[in-house]
């Protein structure tokens, strides 16, 4: 049975910002989603208990207690939600679990921010660009967020969340950034967090030690994508230009 389960109480917000950090390439949504929790403090709200999620438990160094593959966060101070997975998503898991997850966002009146990488060949800073459903188009003009340079397709849970939120009409960004495409990509997660969640959700939050422990993260992350590309039928958020997915 698919649902979300409340760890308490609901947390009072208002019209609150949401952002996702399902894999992808680059992992760039991952780790840009797991330092925004981690620097902001924000608490462990509710279990995600959608069809098709693995049956897993995931174990943390120095703790007892087991946790769902994918959880949701929330700082009631800042308005803020945010979704953490330690797993890859299987395509023919990815309508149940947007389903599950739809429903509940708009529950919560929320702005979605959704994230994704585009595998590229850079020199200097990652570019980004955004794209936006329902009213998101403000948001996107308010903070000086580029427009697509080419046409492209957003592809995995991301691309179906935001599917989803073109056939209803609510308020989302689709957050897009340069990314290494072979090794989990710390310097673009931080444009993410800079340039983008950070404005948009009006919050502050300090990426020093992202780009310090840049080294360190990919090793850690480098793991968690290899094994990506060892499950199969793995559907991983990325953003592509559309004449490459034709």
């Amino acid at each position: 049975m698919s649902q979300i389960r409340l760890r308490g109480d609901r947390v009072s917000l208002d019209e609150p910002v949401l952002v996702e950090g399902f894999p992808g390439v680059g992992l760039v949504g991952k780790i840009a989603t797991d330092h925004l929790i981690d620097q902001l403090e924000m608490d462990y709200y509710a279990s995600v208990h959608c069809e098709g999620l693995p049956r897993v438990g995931i174990y943390r160094q120095g703790a007892q207690h087991l946790q769902p593959p994918v959880r949701i966060y929330a700082s009631q101070a800042q308005d803020l939600l945010a979704i953490q997975s330690d797993i890859p998503i299987a395509a023919q898991a990815i309508d149940a679990i947007v389903g599950c997850l739809t429903g509940w966002i708009d529950d919560y009146d929320a702005t979605s921010l959704f994230l994704s990488g585009l595998p590229a060949e850079r020199e200097g800073t990652p570019a980004l660009f955004g794209v936006a459903t329902g009213d998101g188009a403000a948001l996107l003009e308010a903070h000086d967020i580029d427009v697509p340079p080419e046409d492209g397709v957003v592809s995995g849970p991301t691309g179906a969340l935001l599917n989803r939120a073109t056939q209803s009409g609510t308020d989302s960004l689709g957050l897009v950034v340069e990314c290494n495409p072979q090794f989990p990509d710390p310097e673009a997660a931080s444009v993410l967090l800079e340039r983008a969640i950070g404005p948009v959700a009006d919050v502050n939050v300090d990426v020093s030690k992202l780009i310090d422990r840049a080294t360190e993260i990919q090793e850690q992350r480098s793991a968690f994508a290899e094994r990506m590309q060892e499950v199969g039928e793995v559907e991983s958020t990325q953003a592509q230009p559309l004449r490459m997915y034709q």
